[in-house]
């Protein structure tokens, strides 16, 4: 189990973490998204970053989640597209190294996430998202629709599939809460 916990133990804290956040004052009945970076893979070379964006919607307010083994693995903000394109790390605005990383969605507009390790980039380890304004709340079941067919796909890949994106709620994160700690597997040490 110790061996588990090494492994998968960023996980875990993650899922704690989503759990709590509803309970934080000041964001009680907001439902903000949860984009875990490379799905049940994480951020790794054998993840295609590309396949799992594609199908995802990012909008101010969400949070992405990077998980990635710390000894492995940096992940670097980048400025520009140009230096997305290239792999250019040479000027990160950010550099993550900590093996679980959130990132705040706090502006629209385009966030550029490349691999700390340059061959990694260019093999495709990177991640383009552009970030929609907040959905409006209104009333009625009309009110997940914005008029103008804003849903669209807004992280960008070569590749497409017909991935969703991560719907997080407060039960169901309880429920794996409560599925992790049955199994002992919930502490970590």
């Amino acid at each position: 189990m110790a061996g588990f916990l090494r492994r998968h133990g960023a996980v875990v804290v993650l899922a704690l973490a989503l759990v709590m956040e509803p309970l934080t004052p000041g964001v009680a009945g907001a439902e903000l998204g949860h984009h875990v970076v490379g799905g049940d893979r994480g951020w790794d070379a054998a993840s295609n970053i590309a396949e799992w964006s594609a199908g995802e919607v990012f909008r101010v307010g969400d949070s992405i989640w990077f998980t990635y083994s710390a000894a492995e693995e940096s992940i670097a903000e980048l400025g520009s597209r140009e230096e997305f394109d290239g792999c250019d790390l040479s000027n990160p605005i950010r550099m993550y190294t900590d093996g679980l990383n959130e990132v705040a969605l706090e502006g629209q507009g385009p966030r550029y996430f490349a691999s700390g390790r340059p061959e990694s980039c260019r093999a495709g380890l990177k991640l383009h998202v552009a970030a929609l304004p907040p959905l409006e709340r209104a009333e009625g079941p009309a009110a997940a629709w914005l008029p103008g067919g804003d849903q669209v796909p807004t992280a960008y890949g070569p590749a497409s599939s017909g991935s969703t994106p991560l719907a997080v709620s407060g039960l169901v994160l309880w429920a794996v809460v409560a599925l992790l700690c049955s199994m002992g597997l919930a502490v970590v040490a």
